[in-house]
């Protein structure tokens, strides 16, 4: 039985906005499940209606066996770290952790123990006296996650909450998250669209598009078997070629080439895509999945060369070593390894 299951939710702004449409999602308890989409695809509105921030016209939002479409937020017990870390900037580091259990009348003593617990823990002993103003962003962002976990909640949501830091502290914040994520065991919902960040802490990713969850998987299969057109080019892919199935991995292209591919799929037809990296500039030996093209455009890209080229399948991004080095109106043969190739639904 899964921890939490969002049920055909549906949202809809000022009745003519329709933002989730039929949205479902289960979840493991313990998993760090991550949103990934661009800004407006529904990530942050769903978010919003597992922490209780907005109620769902429609579906429902079972939790460890109970039903919380309608409870109130003050009744859910979740955890919220928000991308402005949302401290209290009249209270210092120790009360602003211990505000939740003050909330749910611990007594002192009990309040004094698991504050200074967690203040250890997440290596914020020092700055108990310390007001939010007198801290940098990662610090503040530890003071925040403190807070959050501190009152052992059932759910801990994160909104973006490493947005407003440098690159640097992302990275160390990311493995913070993971690591308090771990030891506590809590189950988390963290939304982002950065997909490094992402796919570095999750268990599991839902990419999102316009309201709707367009795969749900790990991030390795995510990155390496995308499913749909708008996820492949969301993580990277920018090779698109229409093909049609011939028979078995034979699938040919538009302008009637034959190409091989060695995924399995039941899609009759779809597109075609490879990343960048993974096509070959071929010499006369190599005959597999190879086509004649013409160099365009020349980009460098430090470690390597980008080349836009025009092939017999259309137009390739090719990523080459910077050993030797091409010309645009160049004639070049590329190949497309098929063990590299992707069939994904083409996108509405």
């Amino acid at each position: 039985m899964e921890f939490l299951t969002l049920n055909k939710i549906d949202v809809t702004y000022d009745k003519k906005k329709t933002v989730l449409k039929g949205l479902n999602l289960e979840v493991k308890e313990g998993e760090l499940v991550s949103l990934l989409g661009p800004s407006g695809c529904g990530k942050t509105t769903t978010l919003r209606v597992i922490a209780g921030f907005i109620e769902p016209s429609g579906g429902e939002f079972i939790l460890d066996g109970r039903n919380y479409t309608k409870v109130p937020v003050h009744k859910r017990n979740f955890g919220i770290v928000f991308q402005s870390y949302a401290l209290f900037p009249h209270l210092n580091v120790y009360d602003n952790v211990a505000f939740g259990l003050k909330l749910q009348k611990l007594k002192k003593a009990e309040i004094k123990r698991k504050v200074e617990d967690m203040l250890e823990i997440c290596g914020l002993s020092e700055f108990a006296d310390r007001f939010p103003g007198q801290m940098s962003g990662g610090q503040r962002q530890r003071v925040a996650l403190a807070r959050a976990m501190v009152i052992q909640p059932k759910l801990l949501l994160l909104d973006e909450p490493l947005s407003n830091l440098d690159a640097k502290l992302r990275i160390n914040m990311r493995v913070e998250i993971k690591r308090l994520q771990k030891k506590f065991g809590i189950t988390m919902i963290f939304v982002t669209h950065d997909q490094e960040e992402c796919f570095s802490i999750s268990d599991k990713v839902a990419v999102m598009n316009n309201g709707l969850i367009e795969q749900y998987d790990t991030p390795e299969n995510i990155y390496l078997k995308p499913k749909t057109e708008f996820v492949a080019r969301f993580i990277g892919f920018n090779n698109f070629i229409p093909l049609k199935k011939q028979s078995g991995g034979i699938f040919i292209t538009e302008r009637k080439e034959l190409i091989q591919v060695e995924q399995e799929t039941k899609l009759e037809e779809g597109l075609g895509t490879i990343r960048p990296d993974d096509i070959l500039l071929a010499d006369e030996t190599v005959s597999e999945n190879v086509m004649n093209a013409t160099v365009g455009v020349r980009t460098f890209l430090g470690r390597s060369y980008q080349y836009e080229v025009d092939s017999t399948a259309g137009k390739l991004v090719v990523n080459a070593p910077i050993g030797k080095v091409y010309e645009p109106g160049d004639r070049v043969r590329v190949q497309l390894p098929k063990n590299k190739i992707i069939i994904v639904r083409k996108s509405m």
